[in-house]
C-alpha cells in the first residue's frame, strides 16, 4: 500500500494544503517520511489524514467559482466502528459548503472496502447541497454493492459509466463538464 500514491498531475493547478480556504491548509505532508497506516500496512505519506482510523484522503482540485471539488481517497471507509462519514462530513465538507462547494467529485478507486451504519450524515450533506450532488467515480463492485445495500447509493450518482471513467486523462474543468452531463442525464429521469 506504501506505493499507492495520490494523483499528482494537477498539482501544478491545485495544492490544498497552500489554500487558505481549504479545511487541509497548512498539511504537511512528508516526502520520505511514512507516518501514517492502515491496518498493518503503511501508506504513502503524500495522503492527508483528516482524523479517520481506515480513511484517507488528499483534495485534489477545487474550484471556487464552478462550486466544485475533487476529492480522492484511500482505505477502509468504515462508518460501522468509525464514523468515517461524521469526520468527513465535519472536518472536510462543512468547511468546503459555505464556499460556494455543493459539487463534489469523489474518487473511490481505493476505496478497498466499505461498512456502512445509519445515513444521517449522508442525509445532511445532501440537504446541504440542494442544487449539487456528490459523486462517485471508479468505486469497486463490491463497495458498491455495500453502499447499495444500506440505501446510500440514494445520495450518491454511482456507478454505470461512472466506475469506468478515465478521469486521469482529463483536466479537472473537463472532468466536471463530463461527470455535469452524467449527473443532469440520471437527474433528468
Amino acid at each position: 500500500m506504501h506505493t499507492i500514491e495520490p494523483y499528482y498531475n494537477w498539482r501544478h493547478l491545485y495544492i490544498a494544503s497552500e489554500d487558505p480556504q481549504s479545511p487541509m491548509y497548512g498539511y504537511f505532508n512528508s516526502e520520505v517520511e511514512f507516518t501514517d497506516r492502515i491496518f498493518d500496512h503503511i501508506i504513502h505519506p503524500q495522503w492527508d489524514n483528516f482524523g479517520c482510523e481506515t480513511l484517507f484522503l488528499k483534495i485534489l482540485f477545487v474550484d471556487y467559482s464552478s462550486g466544485y471539488a475533487i476529492i480522492e481517497f484511500l482505505g477502509e471507509w468504515n462508518d460501522a466502528v468509525h464514523n468515517d462519514i461524521m469526520r468527513l462530513k465535519r472536518d472536510i465538507i462543512d468547511e468546503m459548503i459555505p464556499l460556494g462547494i455543493d459539487k463534489f467529485i469523489l474518487i473511490g478507486e481505493n476505496i478497498l472496502n466499505f461498512h456502512a451504519d445509519i445515513t444521517d450524515y449522508y442525509e445532511e450533506w445532501l440537504d446541504d447541497v440542494p442544487q449539487g450532488w456528490m459523486a462517485f467515480i471508479g468505486l469497486r463492485e463490491h463497495v458498491v454493492d455495500e453502499l447499495s445495500d444500506y440505501g446510500l447509493d440514494q445520495y450518491f450518482i454511482l456507478g454505470g459509466q461512472l466506475d469506468h471513467l478515465d478521469w486521469r486523462t482529463k483536466k479537472p474543468e473537463l472532468l466536471f463538464k463530463k461527470l455535469q452531463e452524467i449527473v443532469s442525464r440520471r437527474l433528468d429521469f
